[in-house]
């Protein structure tokens, strides 16, 4: 009997009839080795390739914005229209009125009683207040606009809003003009004024810088070109910061009590957070590694316990920060829905300052995530520089900081490339910040995402605190952002956890 053998000959499989008593033929290593070498061959020029098609890539998209650029009509690009903030309008106080004095000349006028608002369904606002103006009784307050919770006033014929009756005490007068402003939106934190008056100088000025082709595109498309003058008014409290900040975090078990050893507990935090593994993952790895048998709930439990202990720690810590700051947001999911980290750090010392996780990526927590940075600084720098992306919410946050008398310069790098000055002065910046968010994806990958917003602000603080005070930075010397002389003894990464915990009971209360 004869059996097939196959061997390989000149790149090309060659049938050949051999018995089967004979041994299976030696290789041919001569053959091998060429494949090998082509084999070599293609992927050096498959990454040239590569490269060339990326060049290729980056001619095309700035020759199509050159093209737009030059003012084509095709919609393929559209430049977005750039947030401006315009000066402080002129304010001025609404005389006080006295709705008796207004109800007695409304009798002698048309010789009848003013009769109280007759309300034909049930109140949906429900106000049992007084007219702000002129300090009607609810009986003459009709519900105007139940959308935007507006009232008015049948008295005195005011409106005004609940809960921020305090803009309905003062006219705000477009500087340039001194015409009133008209309210027309209402944001979250802010409410949005304008002038409409077509004789303002504001308005001209900006009208004579247009083309002529730009004019047409304005009659078209009135919304792309920011003409009239436009004021901010925020409607959030100062005081208020605080509370929204980050302090709800409380200990799901006593640390103290629990039925595993500190250097467990040293030990499940370091794969946890070090290394960024899942609770079932450093469950497992206890219990094949270690022989410690543990649930991976009891690793979330007590994850969430130090957080709330470590909390003090981090955000009272007297830092050393420098005047130059970077923040950027990047998204998570809770629940399946996105939430967004917003990530500021010192660009120099590395230090993060601002990590909370909000379900909104607006100016409110643009707000928010900025105050958290500014109180950890004893006094603020004279020369303080915050450089993010070219997200409007961070304007109207520098916006509103100006208003509470708090300044900073604030600068945007925007898109990939350099296309001005300010984009080359500050890419590092945004390439810092835009790491950290790598660092952090890293470990959050492993997530798989968080159940709801509490345990995803509690994993925050312990991946914050892992990074400043205990993860090494080789821009730093390998050394933490914040390098404590306690840990220069310790043996190992666990007692290093621990040791940081027993720090903490000292910034608690």
């Amino acid at each position: 009997m004869k059996g097939a053998r196959y061997i390989f000959l000149s790149f090309k499989y060659k049938k050949i009839d051999t018995p089967d008593i004979i041994k299976s033929p030696q290789p041919n290593t001569q053959g091998v080795s060429i494949m090998v070498k082509i084999i070599s061959v293609l992927s050096i020029f498959l990454k040239y390739l590569n490269k060339l098609l990326y060049k290729f890539i980056l001619f095309l998209d700035s020759h199509t914005i050159s093209i737009h650029d030059s003012k084509s009509h095709s919609t393929y690009y559209e430049p977005f229209r750039k947030f401006t903030v315009d000066g402080e309008p002129i304010i001025q106080k609404v005389e006080k009125l006295d709705y008796q004095e207004l109800l007695n000349e409304y009798y002698i006028k048309h010789n009848k009683q003013l009769k109280p608002v007759s309300k034909r369904k049930p109140s949906e606002l429900n106000f049992k207040g007084n007219c702000p103006i002129c300090g009607a009784p609810h009986d003459y307050i009709y519900e105007n606009n139940v959308k935007s919770k507006q009232l008015l006033c049948k008295v005195c014929n005011h409106t005004f809003t609940l809960n921020k009756d305090f803009l309905e005490k003062i006219v705000l007068r477009c500087p340039h003009c001194s015409k009133t402003l008209e309210r027309i939106k209402d944001r979250n934190g802010f409410i949005i004024y304008k002038c409409r008056n077509k004789h303002c100088s504001f308005y001209l000025d900006k009208l004579k810088k247009l083309t002529p082709d730009q004019l047409k595109e304005c009659k078209k498309q009135p919304s792309k070109f920011k003409l009239h003058y436009i004021y901010r008014a925020f409607d959030i409290n100062f005081d208020s910061l605080e509370r929204d900040s980050m302090t709800d975090l409380n200990m799901t078990v006593d640390l103290a009590n629990i039925r595993h050893s500190k250097h467990t507990l040293g030990l499940i935090l370091t794969y946890y957070v070090n290394y960024g593994l899942s609770s079932r993952k450093t469950a497992a790895i206890m219990h094949d590694v270690h022989q410690v048998k543990i649930s991976h709930q009891t690793v979330m439990n007590y994850a969430n316990s130090v957080s709330a202990m470590v909390l003090p720690i981090l955000e009272n810590y007297p830092y050393d920060l420098s005047s130059d700051l970077c923040g950027d947001e990047t998204y998570i999911r809770v629940k399946g829905k996105k939430h967004y980290i917003f990530f500021f750090s010192d660009k120099i010392k590395k230090i993060i300052t601002s990590y909370q996780v909000f379900s909104k990526r607006d100016t409110f927590s643009a707000i928010v995530s900025l105050y958290q940075t500014f109180k950890k600084y004893a006094k603020l720098p004279d020369k303080l520089k915050v450089v993010v992306d070219g997200n409007p919410i961070y304007n109207a946050a520098w916006a509103y900081f100006r208003s509470v008398n708090i300044h900073f310069d604030l600068f945007q790098v925007i898109g990939l490339t350099n296309n001005t000055v300010t984009d080359k002065d500050y890419r590092p910046f945004k390439q810092v910040t835009e790491r950290l968010n790598r660092t952090f994806k890293d470990d959050y990958i492993q997530m798989n995402g968080f159940g709801n917003i509490k345990r995803a602000n509690s994993y925050m603080v312990l991946f914050t605190t892992f990074f400043n005070f205990i993860r090494p930075h080789k821009s730093l010397g390998y050394n933490p952002p914040v390098k404590l002389d306690r840990f220069d003894k310790l043996p190992h990464m666990p007692s290093k956890w621990l040791s940081l915990l027993e720090m903490s009971y000292s910034y608690i209360n």
